[in-house]
């Protein structure tokens, strides 16, 4: 090669170099700075000040599933259209995320989720519809009728503002709209930097929200047989098998999420989590769902996973002849309670006499206790828990409306 033609590809060569510095000089900051697969190994850009300052953060995310598939911190945390943006030490990053930013790579699970009661009807339950657009609110009452189109709740009303932030919202927002359009938030089961397929297969994750007097889930879980075994088993378990693989030998015995969302030895999994349910439990009387028969189906073929048709079989009917038993108890609070309405006394507004709270407890506690425990395995939710508390709250009951009917002379 002559000395001319060297010269003239060196010239070339530098030429294009420069035009590509000059474009690439042009590229946000966003674009040409972002954090290398090395942040898996705690170093990258964001981890150069993040080790530092939230260092946990940081050592979480290097144990994930998303630092092994060499995900950078940018790919979750870059503004998405209709996020509202701030910048960060020289990077343009969304100022909050939200689901929509999961749903970038989750967009089969973001929809399953869309469809259950987690999604709008959760927020719902506490404010009402105001804060959905008016196709958000026909998606979801396509899937769950009344349960967006519905006052905001009056008790948490009269609890007050700083009660709903701090203690309903807490469990709720995990249906709450966001600005960008979508709703709720992932890590609610997931948390943030661990993006953990286990964390949200522990039972103490639902625990969070479903416990208490009104959705005593975990307690009853823990009362169980599934819940003792699992506190022994737990050590044998892999909890962390990948979605689609994961087997009894996996789980041997199961947690929340394997009866009500996992795919367990080749079934379909799911993010719907009321997709398995066949009655409304939470309902003051508990009707079938409009699916009842195909939602009874897909959970009992997760229960013969581990045990016979017979006994399956068995089991349902036993839980749902609680169900009825239940509704019964409760029908006749609530004919009594309509009763006294329809005479004119109770005018009063939501909450402000004994006979609001004792009515409501039926229901929204024991009731539903009873019902939870049945399908669950929890006798003495079922028993002392639930019924017992039935019971002893008609015979209260019965006292306050006779003393409400003399007062106003309507005694029959």
């Amino acid at each position: 090669m002559t000395f001319r033609a060297i010269f003239t590809a060196v010239i070339v060569a530098a030429a294009l170099l420069l035009v590509v510095l000059m474009v690439n000089k042009q590229r946000p900051v966003v674009e040409t700075q972002q954090p290398s697969v090395d942040l898996v190994k705690a170093s990258g850009k964001c981890a150069e000040c993040h080790s530092r300052e939230t260092h946990a953060i940081v050592y979480e995310f290097s144990l994930s599933g998303h630092a092994k598939a060499k995900i950078n911190c940018l790919d979750c945390h870059q503004a998405l259209p209709g996020q509202a943006k701030m910048e960060h030490r020289g990077f343009i990053i969304a100022s909050r995320l939200t689901s929509l930013n999961c749903s970038q790579c989750h967009a089969e699970q973001y929809d399953q989720f869309l469809r259950s009661r987690h999604a709008a009807p959760s927020w719902a339950a506490v404010k009402g519809p105001d804060d959905f657009t008016p196709e958000q609110i026909l998606f979801a009452e396509k899937y769950h009728e009344g349960t967006v189109k519905r006052p905001a709740n009056k008790l948490a009303e009269l609890e007050g503002g700083p009660a709903i932030a701090v203690g309903c919202a807490k469990c709720h927002n995990i249906g709450k709209p966001n600005d960008d359009g979508s709703i709720g938030t992932c890590t609610a089961c997931h948390a943030r930097h661990a993006s953990s397929v286990e964390l949200a297969r522990l039972p103490q994750t639902c625990g969070q929200c479903h416990m208490g007097p009104d959705h005593s889930q975990i307690e009853i879980y823990k009362e169980s047989k599934h819940g003792v075994l699992f506190n022994q088993q737990r050590a044998m378990m892999n909890l962390n098998a990948k979605p689609g693989t994961l087997t009894t030998s996996d789980m041997p015995v199961p947690t929340c999420a394997t009866c009500h969302m996992s795919g367990l030895n080749g079934l379909k999994s799911t993010h719907d989590t009321s997709e398995r349910l066949s009655y409304w439990l939470f309902a003051p009387v508990s009707k079938k769902r409009p699916g009842y028969t195909l939602a009874q189906a897909n959970m009992q073929d997760v229960c013969k996973q581990c045990h016979t048709a017979p006994y399956v079989e068995r089991f349902y009917q036993e839980a749902e002849s609680v169900v009825e038993e239940t509704n019964v108890k409760v029908g006749k609070a609530q004919a009594l309670m309509l009763k006294l309405k329809d005479e004119g006394l109770l005018n009063h507004p939501p909450f402000s006499q004994e006979i609001d709270f004792v009515y409501f407890d039926m229901w929204h506690y024991f009731g539903r206790t009873a019902k939870h425990g049945a399908f669950m395995g929890g006798a003495d939710f079922v028993q002392w828990h639930g019924n017992y508390e039935l019971l002893h709250s008609q015979v209260i009951l019965d006292e306050l409306a006779k003393k409400l009917q003399e007062e106003h002379g309507n005694e029959e």
